[in-house]
């Protein structure tokens, strides 16, 4: 005895008019939306990559120790620096942690946030910031106001077990995020250099954590 069409589907499937057994464009979108996901923060991660290896190269460090420390070929980085080499020169960038443009401090909130995460046991703002890391989330004004809740609620609830600096820090960010410091005329106080959100976000976000890491006493934890 044949068995019923259904017992051929997999399991949550539905059938179409004709073709039974196939997959809904509503699950196909469902499995797609993961794969995009991760295919699209490979290719933002290459294009930082390869603005971080022009902002290296700015700073007049030799292609062979960019090489070094992007873990590349000297061909392929020297590949980078020639098809960037027509570009206007850019000035050189401020690496001074207080700037306070939004994907400057962004970064600064990221790095303060991971310190977080690496200091306590079950720290609340640790998915969101492993999300972050791997590309599953995007700086966008919602997920930075959801990541400042997360860290307010470590930074209440586990205060005792956080060097003060640490909240100092949050209060300086907030500060910037809350009420942008102006320029002249009522415009945003300029940044050090035309840089694209992701570099300056990347290059705040070591800056904080050096800044954080250089406080902790000897062998602190």
């Amino acid at each position: 005895m044949a068995e019923p069409e259904s017992a051929h589907r997999q399991p949550g499937t539905s059938g179409t008019a004709g073709t039974p057994g196939t997959l809904t464009e509503e699950q196909a979108v469902r499995m797609l939306a993961g794969m995009n996901e991760v295919i699209r923060a490979g290719e933002e991660m290459r294009k930082l990559r390869a603005e971080m290896i022009k902002l290296f190269a700015g700073f007049g460090w030799t292609q062979d120790r960019i090489a070094r420390i992007a873990d590349m070929s000297q061909p392929a980085v020297s590949k980078q620096v020639a098809k960037h080499a027509a570009d206007d020169p850019a000035p050189p960038m401020t690496l001074a942690l207080g700037q306070y443009d939004g994907p400057w401090l962004e970064g600064r909130l990221w790095g303060l946030a991971e310190m977080v995460a690496e200091t306590i046991d079950g720290a609340r703002c640790a998915r969101y910031v492993d999300a972050l890391a791997r590309g599953r989330k995007r700086f966008t004004p919602r997920s930075v106001d959801e990541l400042r809740r997360l860290l307010e609620e470590d930074l209440r609830l586990r205060r005792a077990e956080l060097p003060d600096d640490f909240r100092a820090a949050y209060d300086e960010i907030g500060r910037g995020l809350d009420d942008p410091p102006k320029g002249p005329a009522g415009t945003t106080a300029p940044v050090s250099a035309p840089a694209s959100a992701p570099v300056r976000r990347t290059l705040a976000h070591q800056l904080q954590r050096d800044r954080l890491e250089a406080g902790r006493p000897p062998g602190g934890s």
